[in-house]
């Protein structure tokens, strides 16, 4: 019983946050191209929306800002292995000697009206997922199966998943028939003008002229994803960088641990990453 109120509080953590109404507390996003437009088309008509991208690109970032655009609150829910349909939608709990329902973090955002985003949607179990299709077309209805009903979703409801199309396998990749129920915005990592921008924003305290080393950096490691190394060099790690930089680490031990570490074990790869930052800031 304690794992699972442990796994609950784990799945529960963003409940549920509220719209920002403070203009100076807007989430900062650097727009890539339409995804705006395109979100808020499919928030007029309430349909749901993929965000399919390599991690750390600024998916979360984005969704975070529109929320706050749109003034909806926002659940987020971070998919794993062990998350089950119950733990989205609720279960039956012994309060004492009394069994009482909890609705789960979906439950609760259908209910409310928020925005839900299940967060890296593949990495959950085969019922999860399956649960979410009766949301996502005309019906917009959630079943609670425990309880025998179906819960009409909130006018305002709208439902978003993440989706890392790298890291798609033949036994852990989402079916085309849950794929073609979403509109899909795609990311990739921003070109670098883009990235300028958002570094220097998200860092504070930086030269142009160290943002821009810092971003061709990036630029360059991003080659060696075809050569070995499985995870790219992320906006998210440029930018954990660039604050290591703005705290008074010299550059190149700022993006060894920020860059390099992080993301292989292989000497030789190591090597590769550390000869592209000392080319730049060596």
């Amino acid at each position: 019983m304690k794992a699972l109120f442990n796994r609950l509080r784990g799945v529960e953590r963003d409940i549920i946050q509220a719209p920002v109404e403070d203009e100076a507390a807007a989430p900062f996003y650097e727009p890539q191209g339409n995804e705006i437009a395109i979100f808020e088309a499919a928030w007029r008509k309430r349909l749901p929306v993929m965000l399919k991208g390599p991690t750390g690109c600024g998916k979360t970032r984005f969704l975070e800002y529109m929320a706050w655009r749109l003034k909806r609150p926002l659940v987020t829910v971070s998919c794993h292995e062990d998350l089950t349909s119950s733990d989205l939608v609720g279960r039956f709990l012994l309060e004492g000697d009394q069994t009482v329902w909890q609705d789960g973090p979906l439950t609760k955002a259908v209910k409310a009206g928020a925005i839900c985003y299940l967060d890296e949607i593949v990495e959950a179990r085969t019922d999860s997922t399956v649960i979410i299709h009766p949301l996502t077309d005309h019906r917009r209805q959630l079943p609670l199966e425990k309880k025998g009903q179906e819960i009409e979703a909130h006018e305002d409801f709208m439902l978003v998943i993440s989706y890392n199309p790298g890291y798609q396998t033949v036994l852990k990749d989402l079916k085309p028939s849950t794929k073609q129920r979403f509109v899909g915005i795609h990311f990739n990592y921003p070109k670098p003008e883009v990235e300028e921008r958002i570094i220097a924003a998200e860092a504070g305290g930086l030269t142009p002229d160290q943002v821009a080393r810092l971003v061709a950096v990036g630029q360059r490691a991003r080659v060696l994803k075809d050569h070995g190394l499985e995870e790219a060099t992320s906006t998210r790690a440029l930018v954990y960088a660039a604050n290591l930089i703005a705290a008074g680490l010299p550059p190149v031990d700022a993006c060894q641990a920020a860059l390099v570490s992080p993301v292989t074990d292989d000497p030789e790869l190591a090597e590769a990453l550390t000869e592209i930052v000392r080319a730049h800031f060596g």
